[in-house]
């Protein structure tokens, strides 16, 4: 049942991203409200779909949040960035960010049927049968939510002012000053999250293994990744850097968390290592 809702909520995410295109190519503002309201349809739909994950691993014996695995990960991960869409709803009104919500939506749900990994509940190990489990995940997916963000505004900023220059901006994207506003409250937001989840992490760490940190893989690229935003922040702040180079090392950064959360499940072995 669970996975008919989330396979539901990934076609209303598709339906959703079709509206916004259309939206974007006939400009027409009444496909984007379409765009929005299959957009929350999708997010209800993937609600409940999580909600009935969780009832069925009761009903199982196994009762645990589901947040164990890549596939529940990537659930949360699309659901955080439509949840990130409507708090920025209320500050900045573009159909373009309903576009990106959808887009990434979309795009997690669908790696499923891309990438081999079980879609099925199972028994959670040892290490993660523990209330840490939803506190360090959430934080963590929050982050990644923003940074997800941040670097889809960052590359349609780089687009957008590239055409501004050229005289012939955007009618459909906002201003390049907005774009880099919202990737500023972004970072802001997913360095937050982050920092929250690593601290949470080492509690967890210390409560499973006896240690708060071990320089495993997933731990140090976090780590990597907590710099490089740090890093984004300092110059932004303190340094006053703006424009193009903030942009790319967003899309720097947001390459770092692919690597944390992708690279280091496939490509290295380590106590995080889950698919």
């Amino acid at each position: 049942m669970n996975l008919h809702l989330l396979d539901g909520a990934l076609l209303l995410y598709a339906v959703s991203l079709s509206l916004y295109l259309v939206s974007v190519l006939a400009h027409r503002a009444s496909f984007s409200r379409g765009g929005t309201l299959f957009l929350s349809l999708g997010f209800a739909v993937q609600l409940a779909g999580m909600v009935v994950r969780w009832w069925e691993s009761h009903r199982l014996g196994y009762g645990y949040i589901p947040l164990s695995n890549m596939y529940e990960s990537l659930v949360f991960f699309s659901w955080s960035v439509v949840l990130l869409y409507f708090f920025l709803k209320g500050r900045y009104r573009y159909g373009a960010f309903g576009l990106v919500a959808s887009g990434l939506s979309t795009l997690l749900l669908l790696l499923p049927f891309l990438v081999p990994m079980s879609r099925r509940i199972k028994p959670l190990v040892p290490a993660l049968r523990s209330n840490w489990l939803a506190i360090h995940v959430i934080t963590c997916f929050f982050a990644y939510a923003a940074f997800a963000f941040a670097f889809a505004l960052s590359l349609a900023y780089l687009c957008q002012r590239g055409w501004e220059k050229g005289g012939k901006a955007s009618n459909w994207l906002p201003s390049s000053g907005v774009l880099e506003d919202a990737t500023y409250r972004l970072v802001l937001i997913g360095f937050a999250f982050l920092t929250l989840g690593i601290i949470t992490g080492a509690a967890w760490a210390h409560y499973a293994w006896g240690s708060y940190w071990s320089w495993d893989p997933k731990e140090t690229w976090s780590l990597i990744t907590w710099f490089i935003y740090a890093s984004w922040l300092h110059a932004h702040i303190m340094r006053g850097w703006r424009g193009k180079r903030t942009a790319i090392l967003s899309i720097v950064g947001f390459a770092a968390v692919i690597f944390t959360y992708f690279g280091v499940n496939y490509l290295l072995s380590g106590l995080h290592s889950y698919v």
